[in-house]
C-alpha cells in the first residue's frame, strides 16, 4: 500500500530567508494520525501549507493519492484535503451551521444549491463534534473550545480523506485540549480519516498520534513512532531545553524544567523505564 501523502526530497525557503525545510522525505499511510512537532521557526506551518497546495516546493515533490499535488485544481484538491487553522475570533457574524455549510462549496453544482447529500454531511459533522446543540448561535458568541469544534465540524463536513490541522489546541485549556484530540482520534478510527496535526504538545502527540515527524530548527528531521522520536536526547537537542522524562504505559512523557523551577534538581533525570 502506498502513502496517501508522499513527500520526496522536499525543500522550501522564503525569499529573504535561508532554506527552512531541507530535503525532507516521508509518507503518510491512509487512515493514520501523524503529528508534526518542533520548535518555533522549524517550518511546521510552512510544511502544512505545502501539503495543502498553498505554497509550492522549491525542490522535491508532493503527491496526494499518488498524483502530483500541482496536477489538482483548487476545487479537486479541496475534495481531498480539509484544513483547520489556529483558532481565531471571527469578524463576520455567521452562525455555526452557516460556517459548517461552507465546507460543501467544492461540491456545489452550477446553481450553488445544497443537495440532500450536502445536508447529510453537514448534520453528521455537527452531531459528531457535539456542535448541533448550538448550531443556530453566532460563532462569535462561542468559547474558544466550542469554536475550534465548529471548525473541525466544517472540515469533517467537507468529506475529505485527509485533514490537516495547525495547532488545533492552541489557546485551549486542558479539558478542551484533550477533547479536541479525542475528537480527532474518533474521526480517524470511526471515519477512516488521515489526520496530520501540527502541535507543540509532544506529550499529547505521543498519546494520540501513530507516527511523528519532528522538525529541527537547523533543517534536520526525524520520522517514526513517537516512542522512538521523542527520546530525551532528541528533545534536548531539538528544543534546546532540559527537563524530566518518564513513562506512562507504552509512551514517554517529558516535563521541561528551567533553572529556577521548584524541581530543577530533577533536570536531566530519566526514569529507568523510559
Amino acid at each position: 500500500m502506498s502513502g496517501i501523502i508522499e513527500v520526496e526530497n522536499l525543500s522550501f525557503g522564503y525569499r529573504l530567508q535561508c532554506t527552512i525545510l531541507k530535503d525532507i522525505s516521508f509518507e503518510v499511510m491512509p487512515g493514520t494520525f501523524l503529528a508534526i512537532a518542533g520548535p518555533n521557526g522549524a517550518g511546521k506551518t510552512t510544511l502544512l501549507n505545502l501539503l495543502c497546495g498553498l505554497l509550492a516546493p522549491k525542490a522535491g515533490s508532493i503527491k496526494i493519492d499518488a498524483e502530483p499535488i500541482e496536477s489538482y485544481s483548487v476545487k479537486k484538491l479541496a475534495q481531498k484535503i480539509a484544513v483547520v487553522r489556529q483558532e481565531f475570533v471571527p469578524v463576520f457574524d455567521f452562525t455555526v451551521v452557516q460556517v459548517v455549510s461552507m465546507a460543501r462549496t467544492p461540491y456545489l453544482g452550477t446553481f450553488g444549491f445544497e443537495s440532500q447529500a450536502d445536508k447529510k454531511f453537514i448534520n453528521e459533522a455537527l452531531e459528531m463534534t457535539d456542535t448541533a446543540q448550538f448550531s443556530s448561535r453566532p460563532l462569535a458568541e462561542l468559547s474558544g473550545g466550542e469554536r475550534q469544534r465548529v471548525f473541525i465540524a466544517r472540515a469533517l463536513a467537507q468529506n475529505t480523506s485527509i485533514l490537516l490541522l495547525d495547532e488545533p489546541t492552541a489557546f485551549l485549556d486542558l479539558k478542551h485540549q484533550v477533547g479536541i484530540y479525542d475528537l480527532l482520534k474518533a474521526m480517524q478510527l470511526e471515519k477512516g480519516k488521515t489526520i496530520v496535526a501540527v502541535t507543540h504538545d509532544i506529550n499529547l502527540a505521543a498519546q494520540y498520534a501513530d507516527v511523528t515527524l519532528l522538525l529541527g530548527a537547523n533543517g534536520s528531521y526525524q520520522h517514526g513512532r513517537a516512542k522512538d522520536v521523542f527520546s530525551f536526547e532528541q528533545i534536548e537537542r531539538v528544543f534546546g531545553v532540559r527537563g524530566f522524562t518518564g513513562k506512562i504505559g507504552q509512551e514517554k512523557f517529558f516535563i521541561p524544567l528551567g533553572k529556577f523551577a521548584k524541581d530543577s534538581s530533577q533536570i536531566g533525570r530519566k526514569l529507568d523505564s523510559a
